[in-house]
């Protein structure tokens, strides 16, 4: 398949200087479109080794409960048990790998400990009360303080490893 660009439909590419190039230049055509060089296009590549391409995976959605308390020190407070903080942003890569794995997370562990994702560019303020400086970062409060820390990706085996092993430890 040859993909063909014209400079024309490109409004940043039409200048004289793309003109000059495009009738200088033996790669291009006439018409000042882009196309790969021939030699490329007869370029095989080998499927040896490489299975048929599968079906895409499809995620179940995330089931967030989405509450509301007057602040976050409320939260903790009125938790019946020990809270996990995912602190993340909608930009960020790996916080939203995690999200279907918080899923698993908190159905496996959900009588053991409570999830909570908190969005660090809505509520700044927070990130800066407890220092978040990696996304994601994840805290364990327990009685409303700080109990356990640790940041980055980790599959839903890991997280519930370090969760189970950060309780059992410190209780």
């Amino acid at each position: 398949m040859a993909v063909s660009v014209a400079a024309s439909s490109i409004p940043s590419l039409c200048s004289d200087r793309t003109t000059r190039l495009a009738s200088s230049s033996s790669n291009l055509s006439s018409s000042s479109s882009l196309q790969f060089p021939l030699h490329l296009r007869r370029l095989r590549i080998p499927t040896y080794g490489v299975s048929a391409p599968s079906r895409p995976r499809i995620l179940p959605p995330v089931e967030a409960k989405k509450q509301t308390f007057s602040n976050f020190d409320d939260l903790l407070a009125n938790s019946d048990r020990p809270v996990l903080v995912d602190f993340y942003a909608t930009w960020c890569g790996p916080c939203q790998f995690m999200a279907p794995i918080l899923n698993e997370v908190s159905i496996t562990l959900n009588d053991k400990i409570q999830v909570v994702k908190i969005d660090t560019e809505k509520y700044p303020s927070i990130a800066d009360k407890y220092g978040i400086q990696a996304l994601p970062t994840f805290i364990i409060f327990k009685d409303g303080k700080p109990y356990d820390r640790f940041e980055g990706a980790l599959n839903a085996d890991q997280l519930i490893e370090r969760i189970e092993t950060a309780l059992k430890v410190k209780q």
